[in-house]
């Protein structure tokens, strides 16, 4: 009986688990429960976690007794419940469990986990035992410290793994293990300097000056808190602003602090200190106007407006109109972009425009900063949000309008681990669950996107037009199969035409772009008698040379091994490399143009918090003349003083096999040619190719967008592939290739006849093992119009337990990846 009136949650856990776990509220903390709020909960034998109240109810669980919860971590929630409907969006839809939601969405320092610590057993008698060595260095340890974390243990004994001499002495009764949950999170607290209250009053001010008139280094001291607080009598004083006044020192300011004339507190301050005034204004252009206008009509009939704006057209300047009305009426707005380095350059921008109230997020931040952002955005603190694809899960408190710009780009696609969410797609759900408005922005909009603005299910707004009437820029292919035929090539990968174009740039005193889709030096290194390649020992892929490294790297595990002298195959000296990588274009540029200042940005380049910021800005300052880039480059950035892009060789993006090549191929090449003349005067573009005759390179030489269109929906349609058909993609992975293709096809045979829906494979991926696991993959395709796709998925996500459940298969890692990339 008592148990009908007990209360019980509900909770989710930072875990792949396949459903909510209940606990039982004591008595005493019932007062405290609220859905969104941490509980501290023991799960398993002995680990304690950080869990989120997700329901609250009084039906204890049938199949286990409830635990009780140990404590309420929080004051307030740091979610509200209305963020639940879109975490099961996600988790319904993209096949995958709360607990993976949850691990995504909060930032690091929310998801707490116990930490195991070794204490001495006190009841332990060392004359009845027999310990090693090493056992008796840690009980030693103990001895001295009375506490040991893991990491203190491994380093006593200059070992990695302790776990079986921590268990040895378990075991002995010489140690017990303690498992504590320890917040994260830590408020910033600065120490501020006040006047005791025994000088306040001028009579004592008078004494006080008197006392400490032969110290000048006091008086400096005393005279600086005095003109601060003239200044502004409400301003809290910290030590450093203190000192920085009087240009003093600290020995004079702690005996001030000593003798009383001073006392110390604290406050609690902000991580990231945002020193924006908005200053910027400006008139949008008749075409910019128009656009506007459209916008606003459509969204009287429609929640969702694609903005096709060709490069340069100036549709950040539309935004910023339509975020304005959104802060008027005192909304937030999420303005999303697909990759790190456009946020630094777009923040910058829009910070002009509002000031304080705009933030950007992203996972360059740290997990305390990433703490108060949150917080930030749950206090209405920020009203714009300028994020990556992680952004979305904010906790928003009225939000107004979502800006998806560049929405075509695959960066908005979760790939590892899950959620294998698009953050594109998934923003259209998080406008509806809010009410609010969303523009979807790019030159080159997604075949999908594109598709539903044709079946007038999203509004479609035109900006053809460069901002000043800039034309578009001039598009030309180099043909280097002739090149190299004629022997015209100026170096390995730089053609005649090329470098002509860059030669004529640079004596203009204007900016270049090349672009090269492939990080490292080269892709691969070759003997010439036999034609072995050095390949990953984990992984089925060949190595890519680094020369800031002078190594062999692998870019899935990040394996290296340093560069082979002769052919382990056949013993030949003969070794050459080939392909091309940025590296490599850095390299032979510095020859070709040896007074021109080079920089390059790609992920190695750019590997710290700032690292993307600090070259865009160089680049932005003319401090090069020259950036070499993978795609980061195709990805919005404006730089005014760039008159040429070059694409080293663009014949890899025309051959990749894939339905999306060509969408992808001419999407990318647009992009990276829209960075080209886009203030002054019109750009030109070089693209190096052996298929110069080839479709897509005509219609971007066009710049007809729509005649590719037509073209692969017409294929897609007919080979049955997005936007008329869903895709699921199956995968499967395990260290045994006979186990993962078993597993394969036994999962298959589970499907067959119960999915209305084609079944292909399974079948080894491009790469068929990575970091030692083998991978094979079932593609499920399902029509766009099939009314029953939640009981598909439904089928999908059971069958894929059912294999799990089978003991032979128990090892196997099998997840959904749904909409794959």
């Amino acid at each position: 009986m008592e148990d009908q009136f007990a209360t019980f949650i509900n909770v989710i856990l930072p875990l792949n688990l396949q459903q909510v776990y209940t606990y039982r509220v004591p008595k005493e903390w019932e007062s405290e429960i609220e859905i969104g709020k941490r509980v501290a909960i023991q799960f398993g034998a002995k680990k304690v976690y950080a869990a989120l109240i997700y329901q609250i109810h009084h039906q204890p669980p049938k199949t286990y007794e409830a635990k009780y919860i140990y404590s309420v971590i929080d004051e307030t929630p740091i979610i509200e419940p209305k963020h639940f409907l879109f975490w099961e969006w996600i988790s319904k839809y993209y096949l995958c469990s709360l607990g993976d939601v949850m691990q995504v969405a909060l930032p690091a320092a929310f998801k707490l986990e116990s930490e195991t610590s070794i204490v001495a057993n006190p009841s332990f008698e060392l004359q009845d035992t027999v310990l090693d060595d090493k056992e008796y260095l840690v009980y030693e340890a103990l001895e001295l410290r009375h506490e040991l974390s893991l990491a203190d243990i491994s380093e006593i004994l200059q070992l990695k793994n302790v776990f079986p001499i921590l268990k040895s002495m378990v075991k002995k009764g010489v140690i017990l293990l303690k498992e504590e949950l320890e917040e994260k999170y830590k408020e910033r607290k600065l120490t501020c300097i006040q006047l005791a209250a025994a000088f306040k009053s001028d009579e004592a001010l008078k004494d006080l000056f008197d006392s400490i008139g032969k110290s000048e280094k006091q008086l400096n001291i005393l005279m600086a808190y005095l003109y601060l607080k003239q200044i502004n009598p409400q301003q809290d004083i910290d030590k450093a602003l203190l000192l920085k006044t009087c240009n003093g020192t600290l020995a004079p300011l702690a005996t001030l602090i000593k003798k009383g004339v001073f006392e110390t507190y604290q406050i609690s301050v902000d991580r990231l200190q945002i020193n924006a005034t908005p200053v910027q204004t400006f008139e949008l252009n008749d075409a910019q106007e128009i656009a506007l206008q459209a916008i606003q009509k459509s969204w009287e009939t429609k929640d969702i407006v694609l903005l096709q704006g060709v490069t340069g057209s100036g549709k950040t300047h539309v935004y910023v109109r339509l975020i304005q009305e959104q802060l008027a009426l005192g909304k937030q707005v999420l303005f999303l972009l697909p990759e790190i380095a456009l946020t630094s350059q777009i923040i910058k921008r829009i910070r002009k425009f509002f000031g304080e109230a705009c933030i950007s997020y992203h996972s360059k931040y740290n997990d305390q900063e990433r703490v108060e952002i949150w917080q930030g955005v749950k206090e209405a603190k920020y009203q714009v949000i300028i994020g990556a694809r992680s952004s979305i899960f904010l906790p928003f408190r009225d939000l107004g309008l979502i800006i998806v710009d560049e929405e075509h780009e695959g960066s908005y696609k979760q790939q590892d681990p899950a959620p294998r969410y698009h953050a594109r797609d998934a923003s259209l759900v998080l406008a509806h669950l809010h009410g609010c408005k969303t523009i979807l922005g790019s030159a080159t909009p997604s075949l999908e996107v594109y598709y539903q603005a044709l079946q007038g299910k999203y509004g479609k707004v035109m900006l053809d037009a460069r901002f000043h009437d800039i034309a578009m820029p001039l598009i030309e292919t180099a043909n280097i199969a002739e090149e190299r035929r004629v022997k015209s090539m100026l170096s390995e990968d730089i053609g005649k035409q090329l470098f002509e174009a860059i030669t004529v740039a640079l004596n203009r005193n204007e900016q270049v772009i090349l672009f090269q889709n492939r990080r490292g030096y080269a892709p691969f290194l070759s003997c010439n008698t036999c034609e072995w390649t050095p390949k990953c020992q984990h992984c089925d892929i060949s190595l890519t040379y680094h020369k800031y490294i002078d190594s062999l790297k692998c870019h899935y595990c990040g394996y290296t091994q340093q560069q082979p002298t002769s052919c382990h195959a056949c013993g030949s000296k003969h070794l050459t490399l080939k392909g091309v990588g940025t590296e490599k274009v850095e390299d032979e540029l510095k020859v070709l143009f040896p007074t021109a200042r080079i920089a390059r940005l790609d992920l190695d380049a750019a590997k710290t918090k700032h690292g993307h910021e600090e070259i865009i800005r160089s680049f932005e300052e003319k401090q090069f003349e020259i950036l070499v880039g993978t795609q980061m480059l195709s990805k919005g950035l404006d730089f005014e003083h760039v008159s040429l892009v070059g694409v080293i060789n663009a014949d890899s993006l025309l051959s990749f096999p894939d339905f999306r090549a060509h969408e992808k191929a001419l999407q990318l090449l647009m992009q990276v040619g829209g960075r080209a003349g886009r203030k002054h005067s019109r750009g030109n573009v070089v693209i190096q190719t052996s298929m110069p005759n080839h479709f897509v390179l005509q219609v971007l030489q066009q710049n007809k967008y729509e005649t590719l269109v037509e073209r692969e929906l017409e294929e897609r349609q007919k080979f049955a592939y997005p936007p008329f058909y869903r895709l699921i993609k199956l995968v499967l992975k395990h260290r045994d290739y006979k186990t993962v293709e078993q597993a394969a096809l036994r999962l298959k045979y589970l499907l067959n006849g119960e999915i209305s829906a084609q079944i292909l494979g399974p079948e080894s991926p491009h790469v068929s093992r990575i970091r030692n696991f083998y991978i094979k993959e079932i593609l499920i395709k399902i029509n766009r119009n099939n009314p029953d796709l939640e009981a598909v998925k439904k089928t999908i996500r059971n069958k894929m337990n059912a294999l799990g459940e089978e003991k032979v298969f128990r090892s196997v890692i099998v997840y959904a990846d749904v909409d794959p990339g």
